[in-house]
């Protein structure tokens, strides 16, 4: 039986708003969060995940009464994440009515509370969200790319975008996936935004270096782009923020061409 590809649309939170940014900057309102929710669980969405944009950078918790009532209005899987750093934040988070727990930076801080999380709340409940960005300053024990004659690897960032790791994106994933972690949230921080397309080299690059799931996120400016990365890597789930806020293409219509394109998907 061939798995379905998951469409999953993503609400980034800032100041109990929908935002949407570009490379993780320039932010600008896209909407209120739980009209946003109702609509695409109606509309056909497989999952919904939220981020709380803001929360790790502030060093503050997710808001938690915005997510449970998103969560109230929507009937299917919910990811939440944002300032995760403690099995305290995971367990509120879960219990305001989120299915999953997305973490970033506290994962990267405590690489351990990974095995912890899935220990306590099972794999399926533990996604880790991994930002990554191209660095041309190539160094000792990196994954080195070239692309265009450029020589490159993928860096891990932290902290919203904003701090980087000098971790390398395609090692990480693998030790994420060894100590527990059920899904990869994978966003390319040079597509963020542009709606130019995925960054189909680093997600497949990532894809075929774990046993887990991995849903691509960065860079959807039209439903072709889910296709392109769906035909070119062998990603479980497509993530896309701006062709759904602001109204260029509905869930529906998306997984209607895309399923023309025989892209296996839940209509």
């Amino acid at each position: 039986m061939t798995l379905t590809k998951r469409i999953i649309p993503c609400l980034d939170v800032k100041n109990g708003r929908v935002v949407k940014g570009l490379h993780f900057k320039s932010i600008k309102d896209a909407g209120n969060p739980v009209e946003l929710a109702e609509k695409y669980s109606n509309d056909g969405a497989d999952e919904l995940i939220f981020l709380d944009i803001t929360a790790s950078n502030e060093q503050r918790e997710t808001i938690k009464d915005l997510v449970r009532k998103v969560a109230s209005v929507i009937n299917i899987p919910f990811t939440v994440g944002g300032g995760v750093k403690s099995l305290e934040d995971a367990r509120n988070i879960l219990l305001n009515g989120a299915d999953k727990v997305g973490i970033n930076t506290g994962a990267i801080k405590n690489p351990n509370i990974i095995t912890e999380l899935m220990k306590l709340f099972g794999r399926q409940c533990v996604v880790v969200a991994i930002d990554a960005k191209r660095n041309n300053k190539i160094k000792e024990n990196v994954t080195i790319f070239t692309d265009n004659g450029e020589k490159f690897w993928f860096e891990v960032f932290i902290y919203g975008g904003k701090e980087g790791t000098g971790i390398d994106a395609i090692q990480w994933a693998k030790k994420v996936d060894s100590l527990g972690a059920g899904e990869i949230l994978l966003t390319s921080i040079d597509k963020d935004g542009t709606k130019d397309g995925y960054d189909i080299l680093l997600t497949k690059s990532v894809v075929d270096s774990v046993s887990i799931p991995v849903i691509a996120s960065g860079g959807c400016g039209n439903p072709e782009d889910m296709v392109d990365v769906f035909k070119k890597s062998n990603v479980d789930a497509a993530l896309a923020a701006s062709i759904f806020h602001y109204q260029t293409h509905g869930v529906k219509g998306v997984k209607t061409l895309l399923k023309g394109k025989e892209i296996p998907v839940r209509l």
